[in-house]
């Protein structure tokens, strides 16, 4: 009679220690789950970025194969966009190293048929271009004199399509490390080889965050979305505010062209702006910064000699007296510093944001 009640014990013990080590085996699973969860998630965005770079060419992660500036001067220190102006006091360079752009990284467009359609552009462009520009690197053609803003007038303008990873959500943005320091475990953790053209545009775009802002300059750069409205709503106050950037009207793949200005451009009051400029890296940074000096925001609506129409915006800014002389766009236009306003294009990644009107 007692052969029955010990084997039920043993099962009943059996079953318990069964259940216990179940128990345990789904802690070290959900353990192991929440750990690797953020990196799943990053991983993920590589792997659509790696997808995005493969469906428009693997000339995204190649160098450039034409050399981007031939004018008689320094050329543009890796990693600059021409359109980040926290840089006219002074262009920092690292051993004395002068290689390309490398802001185009991280967007997944096709590289290759990009430098194609430049080349071809261009070409249709030297009636309205002295003949300096027939040397520049065709995106750097946005700049121009606040004279030239005037309806009819016809203008050679670049404007870039990019294809751009997306914000993250900011609790996941602020988990990660945005430091120059860290740079080895970002590489690593975004599994990028030293010395890639991806490497060296995060690199670059580190450093351009982290110098000081000059002077009259209010800077950040915006790691999530909800760190660029917090800037601008600083700069402003209480004010609300709203934002204003390029739109393209059109369908085209056209890059550089001339364009005729249709109406007379349309100025934004803009007491205050803050504009934000795209950086090469993995997930969505942009550079925004707000300065002291007086500028004035237009949008202008064109029309390309193939038929695109865009609904662009324009900035100009009055005083030019403490850029540096090396400034892209003083090469561009051959004027001083302080001899006149530069006026440039934005495209259509980058934008700009601008107090609301007040209600009298």
């Amino acid at each position: 009679m007692k052969c029955p009640f010990v084997f039920a014990l043993i099962h009943l013990v059996s079953l318990l220690s069964y259940r216990k080590e179940k128990i345990k085996e789904e802690e070290r699973i959900s353990q192991k789950r929440r750990k690797m969860k953020l990196r799943l998630s990053f991983e993920s965005i590589f792997l659509l970025f790696l997808a995005v770079m493969c469906f428009h060419g693997i000339g995204a992660m190649e160098m450039p194969r034409v050399e981007l500036m031939k004018i008689p001067m320094d050329e543009l220190p890796e990693g600059v966009n021409v359109l980040q102006l926290h840089s006219m006091d002074r262009i920092e360079k690292k051993d004395g190293d002068q290689q390309p752009a490398m802001e185009d990284k991280f967007h997944g467009h096709d590289k290759e048929g990009d430098e194609t359609r430049k080349m071809e552009d261009t070409g249709n462009v030297h009636g309205h271009s002295s003949s300096h520009m027939d040397h520049l690197d065709p995106s750097v053609i946005v700049f121009f004199t606040i004279k030239d803003l005037k309806l009819g007038k016809t203008l050679p303008i670049y404007f870039a399509r990019k294809h751009l990873p997306p914000f993250l959500p900011k609790e996941k943005a602020d988990s990660i490390p945005f430091s120059y320091s860290q740079l080895p475990y970002l590489l690593e953790f975004f599994s990028f080889s030293q010395g890639s053209p991806q490497a060296k545009a995060m690199e670059n775009t580190l450093r351009e965050c982290e110098i000081k802002p000059i002077k009259g300059e209010t800077k950040l750069c915006a790691t999530s979305q909800e760190s660029m409205l917090d800037f601008v709503h600083n700069i402003f106050g209480l004010e609300s505010y709203f934002r204003v950037t390029t739109s393209y009207l059109t369908k085209s793949r056209a890059l550089l062209q001339n364009y005729t200005i249709l109406e007379v451009p349309k100025e934004i009051p803009a007491p205050k702006m803050v504009a934000c400029h795209t950086m090469p890296y993995p997930y969505a940074i942009f550079y925004c910064h707000s300065q002291l000096t007086e500028n004035k925001v237009f949008k202008v609506l064109l029309q390309g000699q193939n038929g695109d129409r865009v609904d662009a915006l324009a900035v100009c800014h009055l005083d030019t007296s403490a850029w540096s002389r090396d400034h892209i766009s003083f090469r561009v236009l051959r004027i001083e510093p302080g001899t006149s306003p530069v006026c440039h294009f934005f495209p259509a990644d980058n934008l700009i944001w601008l107090p609301s009107p007040t209600q009298d």
